[in-house]
């Protein structure tokens, strides 16, 4: 089994590319964008085809898809993290939260016309999302979030129940109760998509700096080892890696997901498995997996794991845990039996970004040439989507529409504890949902031990 390097994704289309060239000193631009992954890229390319006469440039630590862009789940999917309670208290409230979900949920069409028009292969697929129970617990889970996405508006063809057979007919989990469905969600290969983008952004001019890393974030300033670049507007697009940067450690928190893939599986296991329209699929655990179909037949499946090291510090090498790699396995073998004798070829991991509100931030100011976006909770694939556009819009002042007014663009959370308080909240929060899983798979009845975990953490669930 392969460990790190820095993920299967990047391993199967045969590893990082050849690295782009660094800056080659200071430098003078109107945009300079900090972090080559989905949100820097997707900035990048809708800032230049609104104004090609932007002088562009982006300044990559390693190189384009190396963090988290490369190395995630691969869902596309049409929601946000954080609670739509705590957005609705913010400017425009409950309708301005309606509206959002409406524009994540497009923001799937969005990004397929994008790909589609840039001619970007990366095994896109919109078959969805599926959500299993497996246990009494989750089951009444499920049927609460329904109840729950009903209250904001959505209807039948956003989320739907499934019935044990009806889940069951789509992708066949082992002791499977219920299950819900919903069509906003695609399957993608991350490295695929972020080196396509990346192509795509240095076809319209906008040179991506690779091996250039920035040490501070100043008003129209960005240091780097390889000289300033001075702009009218920087753009902090480094996620998880913010807690890198000076005055940002208690700001974003740097939270581990690890994964593993499979062999590529027989035919007559996908025969008793089913899964042929291709979509993602959640377990309604407390502390989820994720997991996918690749387009060559594996199955990626995906959770937290080790979740944070102490310091905010993160791991380049996108190694995981032996401990976590069969943790991983176990689960997926109680989802499936079917792969029980199935070969992992790969472990890795990546972080995420987490702020202390556990809610999505993107924004700009025009005083100081500071924007930012980011804060995605680990479902950011969509968000960084519709972040470039929002951005695009503050940089070049465009008021018309709506997308400025969503209840995510210039929140500003309060910071994480100091040591150890931050990572005794994090390993505290996923050590009581791992027992709360535990306890509800063994006797069939819902724990407290999440909740109060939640309650502690303030992390809505």
């Amino acid at each position: 089994m392969l460990m790190g390097g820095p993920s299967f994704w990047i391993h199967q289309v045969g590893g990082l590319p050849r690295a782009r060239p660094a800056l080659p000193g200071p430098t003078e631009v109107d945009v300079a964008i900090v972090g080559a992954g989905y949100t820097g890229l997707w900035t990048a390319l809708y800032l230049k085809r609104a104004d090609p006469s932007l002088r562009i440039c982006i300044l990559e630590a390693e190189v384009a898809g190396f963090g988290a862009s490369g190395r995630n789940g691969g869902w596309a999917q049409g929601d946000l993290a954080g609670s739509r309670e705590g957005y609705a208290k913010g400017p425009g409230g409950r309708d301005a939260v309606v509206r959002m979900l409406r524009e994540m949920r497009a923001t799937v069409d969005e990004m397929a016309s994008r790909i589609d028009e840039l001619g970007i292969d990366c095994d896109w697929v919109r078959g969805g999302n599926v959500q299993v129970a497996v246990s009494a617990p989750q089951e009444a889970r499920l049927r609460a979030h329904v109840e729950h996405d009903r209250a904001w508006g959505s209807g039948e063809d956003d989320l739907r129940l499934l019935s044990a057979d009806e889940a069951a007919a789509r992708i066949a989990v082992d002791g499977v109760r219920a299950g819900t469905y919903s069509p906003h969600c695609a399957r993608i290969q991350p490295a695929k998509l972020a080196f396509g983008l990346a192509a795509a952004v240095e076809r319209l001019g906008v040179p991506i700096y690779e091996g250039t890393r920035v040490t501070e974030i100043l008003p129209r300033l960005a240091r780097t080892e390889r000289g300033d670049v001075r702009a009218d507007w920087v753009v902090r697009a480094t996620e998880g890696y913010s807690a890198r940067l000076p005055g940002l450690r208690r700001s974003v928190l740097p939270m581990n997901s690890s994964m593993i893939v499979t062999e590529p599986l027989p035919d007559d296991v996908w025969a008793a498995i089913g899964w042929g329209r291709m979509e993602t699929l959640l377990e309604a655990a407390h502390a989820y997996v994720y997991l996918q179909r690749t387009a060559d037949g594996r199955i990626a499946i995906g959770g937290r794991g080790w979740p944070y090291r102490f310091g905010s510090r993160t791991d380049s090498a996108g190694e995981t845990r032996g401990e976590t790699a069969a943790q991983l396995r176990a689960t997926l073998v109680r989802l499936f039996p079917q792969v029980a004798e199935a070969r992992v070829d790969h472990a890795w991991e990546g972080v995420l970004g987490v702020p202390r509100d556990w809610a999505v931030s993107v924004g700009g100011d025009r005083a100081s040439g500071l924007a930012w976006a980011g804060c995605y909770v680990g479902e950011g694939v969509a968000a960084a989507n519709l972040s470039g556009r929002i951005l695009r819009d503050v940089i070049l002042d465009v008021r018309d529409g709506d997308l400025r007014s969503l209840p995510i663009v210039d929140r500003v959370a309060k910071g994480w504890e100091p040591e150890p308080l931050r990572w005794l909240s994090v390993h505290g929060l996923y050590a009581l949902y791992r027992r709360a899983d535990a306890a509800e798979l063994r006797t069939g009845r819902t724990s407290r031990l999440a909740q109060l975990a939640d309650v502690v953490t303030g992390k809505p669930h």
